[in-house]
């Protein structure tokens, strides 16, 4: 059986923790800022752990590796 390759757009997107958790950066930053509020801004910093049943399914189809 051949071994199975890391999808390269999610091991940019994705991280797996230590404890098997999967990390993901929050969506809605990249332009239009002037329209979000400061409160939005403010709460779609730094990074969110990513729900088990969605992590797994992550980890199993995109992450085989991590």
């Amino acid at each position: 059986m051949p071994k199975l390759k890391t999808k390269s757009g999610a091991k940019k997107r994705f991280k797996v923790t230590g404890t098997g958790k999967v990390v993901y950066t929050q969506s809605g930053k990249r332009h239009g800022m002037i329209k979000r509020t400061p409160k939005q801004i403010r709460q779609k910093r730094g990074t969110n752990i990513m729900a088990k049943a969605d992590g797994d399914r992550v980890k199993q189809y995109f992450l085989p590796n991590g």
